[in-house]
C-alpha cells in the first residue's frame, strides 16, 4: 500500500530538524517536534494519519519525506519510513495506490521514468498492468493532474518555508542573509497584492469565474519570484554538495514552477485548456488559479490506454442508460472491450427509497429556510433507524451548519457523531463507523463512493443534495 511522500515521516529530516530547531522553528513549535520524535520511536509505518492529534502542518513540512533530502543518498534505508516503503515496492507483486497518487506518478514520467529501455511497456513500472476501481472518477482526477492549480495559500506557505518574517525562521534564516530574507518578504507582499488583484478582477460576485482574455491582471509576482529564484541558484552554487544545497535547489525549482504556472494562467498559455479563478476555504479567503484540459481523452490515451499493457476499469456506474460508449470516449478507450454485468443485489426486497419533495431549492432567497427544513429531515430520518446513518453533503458549509444544530441532539440520544474534516481520515472514519454500530457520520466528496460498512452499522444513507456539477462551472 503506497501513499504520497508527504504522508511519510523521514527520520533523516527529523534528525536535522531537531538539530536545527533554533533556526527553523518558533519556541511554541519545539514541543510539537518533540512529540513527533517520540512517536517516531513507536510507529511501524511512519504514516501521518497514525499520529493523534494530527501534527501541525508547519512542523510536519520540515520532517516529512516530500523533499530531495529524503533520498537513498542522504537516508539510512533501514530507518527512513519512506525509503523502507520504496524498498518494499521493488519486491512487491501487487501495489495499491489511490487515483490521485497514480496520476501524480504518471505525471512524473511513470514507467518511462522508471525504465531505461526505449520499448518499455507499462503504466508505472515496466510490464505492469493496472486495475482502476471506481473508474468513473478517472476523468475528473486525471483532469486535475493534467491541469494547473496554484493557490494563494500554497504560494504563501512555500515562501514562508524559505523565510517567515514573523518568526524569523526558515531555510534562508541561516543561509540567505539580509538580502535573501528581503527577497522573500518582497515576494510575500507581491503575492498578497497579486491574489487580491485576481479576487477583485474575477471573484467580487461569484466564487468561480472563467478567465477569457490574457493579461487580465498585472504580473505583479513575476519580478519578485524571478529575483528570488536567481538568488537561490547563486546561494546553492556557493555551497558544497550535500543536503543544504539540495534543499535550496529544490526550493528554487518550486519557485520556478510557481512563476511558470502564474505566467501560463495569465497568458492562457495552453490552447486546449480552459482557465479560471476560484475562492475557497472556510472564510472564502483562499484564491486559486486553475486550468484544465477541455478534453482529457488524448492524455489518458497516451499515458494509460496506449501503453501496450492491460488496463481494467471497474465501477458500478460506468454505463449510462445501458451504454458504456460515452465513458469509453471520455477516457480515450474507444477500442477497449467492455462488459456490463447486472448487480446481484435484490434491491426490491432489501432497499427502500424515500424522496422528500418539499425541500425548498437552495436559492439565495430561500437558503435559510432550505437549511432549516434539511435539518429537520436529517433529525427525523436518523431517529427512525437503530443502526448507523451516513449523511452525504455537497457543501462543507451545509455540513457544518447541520452539525452545529444536531450534534448536541445526537449526544443526548447516545449516538456517536463523526464528521469529515475533523482530523480523522476517511479510512479511520469508516472504521469508527463499523466499530460503533449506531454512529451518525456526516461526509462530503470522498464519501460518495467506495465506502463499505456492512450490516446494521450502516442502515441508512441520507443524500441531502444530488451531487451534480453546476452547469456554470468553466
Amino acid at each position: 500500500l503506497l501513499v504520497g511522500k508527504g504522508n511519510y515521516l523521514c527520520t533523516t529530516r527529523l534528525g536535522h530538524a531537531l538539530a536545527d530547531r533554533g533556526t527553523l522553528l518558533a519556541d511554541a513549535e519545539h514541543d510539537e517536534l518533540q512529540r513527533i520524535s517520540e512517536w517516531a520511536g513507536q510507529t511501524s509505518t511512519g504514516l501521518r494519519h497514525e499520529l493523534r492529534p494530527p501534527p501541525q502542518p508547519e512542523v510536519w513540512d520540515l520532517v516529512n519525506a516530500d523533499s530531495s533530502s529524503c533520498s537513498r543518498k542522504h537516508c539510512d534505508c533501514e530507518k527512513c519510513f519512506f525509503q523502507r516503503a520504496k524498498a518494499r515496492i521493488r519486491s512487491a507483486q501487487v501495489i495499491i495506490v489511490n487515483h490521485a497518487l497514480l496520476f501524480a506518478l504518471i505525471n512524473a514520467g511513470g514507467a518511462r521514468a522508471d525504465d531505461t529501455r526505449k520499448d518499455a511497456r507499462g503504466v508505472l513500472f515496466a510490464d505492469d498492468f493496472v486495475v482502476l476501481d471506481e473508474a468513473h472518477t478517472v476523468p475528473e482526477v486525471a483532469t486535475e493532474h493534467f491541469g494547473l492549480s496554484l493557490s494563494s495559500y500554497g504560494v504563501d506557505r512555500a515562501l514562508r518555508q524559505l523565510f517567515n518574517p514573523r518568526t524569523k525562521r526558515g531555510q534562508l534564516g541561516r543561509l540567505g542573509g539580509a538580502e535573501g530574507q528581503q527577497l522573500v518578504e518582497h515576494a510575500l507582499n507581491a503575492s498578497r497584492q497579486f491574489f487580491e488583484a485576481v479576487a477583485n478582477a474575477f471573484l467580487a460576485e461569484r466564487a468561480i469565474v472563467r478567465a477569457r482574455e490574457p493579461g487580465a491582471v498585472e504580473p505583479l509576482l513575476d519580478g519578485p519570484l524571478g529575483a528570488l529564484e536567481r538568488f537561490l541558484g547563486k546561494t546553492a552554487d556557493r555551497l558544497e554538495d550535500g543536503r543544504p544545497r539540495d534543499e535550496l535547489l529544490e526550493h528554487r525549482q518550486r519557485v520556478k514552477g510557481i512563476q511558470a504556472g502564474i505566467t501560463e494562467w495569465l497568458t492562457l498559455g495552453e490552447e486546449r485548456q480552459v482557465y479560471w479563478a476560484e475562492r475557497s476555504g472556510r472564510k472564502q479567503t483562499i484564491v486559486t488559479l486553475r486550468g484544465a484540459p477541455l478534453d482529457v481523452a488524448p492524455e489518458l490515451r497516451r499515458h494509460l490506454f496506449g501503453c501496450g499493457t492491460a488496463v481494467v476499469c471497474a465501477s458500478a456506474t460506468l454505463a449510462m442508460g445501458g451504454q458504456i460508449e460515452p465513458f469509453a470516449a471520455r477516457v480515450g478507450a474507444e477500442e477497449a472491450r467492455s462488459r456490463i454485468v447486472r448487480s446481484p443485489f435484490d434491491f426490491e426486497r432489501n432497499m427502500r427509497v424515500h424522496v422528500a419533495s418539499d425541500v425548498p431549492l437552495p436559492t439565495a432567497q430561500e437558503a435559510k429556510l432550505a437549511l432549516d427544513v434539511l435539518t429537520d429531515y436529517v433529525a427525523f430520518c436518523t431517529s427512525r433507524v437503530r443502526g448507523g446513518s451516513l449523511v452525504l453533503f455537497t457543501s462543507y458549509s451545509d455540513m457544518r451548519a447541520l452539525a452545529a444544530a444536531l450534534a448536541p441532539r445526537f449526544a443526548d440520544e447516545g449516538r456517536p457523531f463523526l464528521m469529515q474534516g475533523e482530523g480523522l481520515s476517511r479510512t479511520e472514519l469508516a472504521r469508527e463507523m463499523r466499530a460503533r454500530g449506531n454512529a451518525v457520520l456526516f461526509g462530503t466528496d470522498s464519501f460518495w463512493t467506495g465506502v463499505d460498512v456492512p450490516g446494521d452499522a450502516l442502515a441508512q444513507v441520507i443524500i441531502t443534495r444530488l451531487p451534480f456539477d453546476p452547469p456554470t462551472h468553466p
